[in-house]
């Protein structure tokens, strides 16, 4: 804070409609320009006309059913226990939910079992993922890029933070926004593993589209996309902050 009121400005990835009293505090404290100029996420890239429309993964979740599919990324695995990843798996492969997932390419137990529930990939296009109709939730350690991608694309999420901003940011989804449930407690206890009756239990109940709970979620969750969506256009509030920075400089 104290380097930021040597800056000419500063450039915040949010909109002011989810930090507005945070942001209004950051300009009285810094005495310079602050802007909010949205998720620094590829949402002006959406439009099915690249070849990654065509990748064998987008030609699965085109064959699953609307909401029918958990999409889950962990980021890195080396931040899971073994033992974790395992039960994750397995719980999972138990629920009998459809899932997209990615796995880094490191562990084979991913590939037992999965017949055609799965989808595993070690890399995908993330937001064009979540935009996917057949998409109905997003296991996520709540990354902020990752966070943002799930609220632009209105899907709720299944949080599991591990270190630094995941944690808050989880608490935003699951207590503030209400649009997600909590998969792990703040933080991955080492000593302290999920089980793969309780992964499936838990998957089940977050997928369940005759749930009052997740019906709520995705009412939720599609309000604050929408919110989302109107602040990037043009004339919404981070599209003229990104606007008016531009017209400083």
């Amino acid at each position: 804070m104290s380097a930021l009121k040597k800056a000419q400005c500063a450039l915040f990835s949010s909109i002011y409609e989810f930090e507005g009293p945070v942001l209004d505090c950051l300009k009285a404290r810094l005495g310079i320009p602050v802007y909010h100029i949205g998720p620094m996420i590829p949402y002006f890239d959406l439009k099915p006309t690249s070849m990654i429309y065509k990748s064998n993964y987008f030609q699965w979740l085109d064959a699953q059913s609307k909401d029918s599919v958990l999409y889950i990324s962990h980021g890195s695995f080396l931040s899971v226990s073994s033992a974790q990843t395992n039960e994750f798996a397995e719980g999972i492969k138990d629920s009998g939910v459809r899932f997209l997932w990615v796995t880094r390419g490191v562990r084979s137990q991913f590939t037992d079992g999965i017949g055609e529930t799965g989808f595993l990939v070690h890399w995908c296009d993330q937001l064009k993922v979540l935009c996917h109709p057949s998409v109905g939730g997003f296991w996520t350690h709540c990354g902020w890029n990752s966070t943002c991608e799930g609220i632009y694309a209105g899907v709720p999420m299944l949080t599991c933070p591990i270190i630094g901003d995941q944690v808050p940011n989880s608490k935003v989804i699951v207590n503030d926004m209400k649009i997600g449930l909590r998969a792990m407690e703040n933080g991955v206890n080492p000593e302290k593993v999920m089980s793969r009756q309780q992964v499936a239990e838990l998957v089940k109940k977050f997928m369940d589209s005759e749930s009052d709970e997740r019906r709520d979620m995705v009412e939720r969750a599609n309000k604050l996309s929408n919110t989302f969506r109107r602040a990037v256009a043009e004339g919404g509030s981070a599209a003229s902050d990104l606007e008016s920075f531009i017209n400083s400089i």
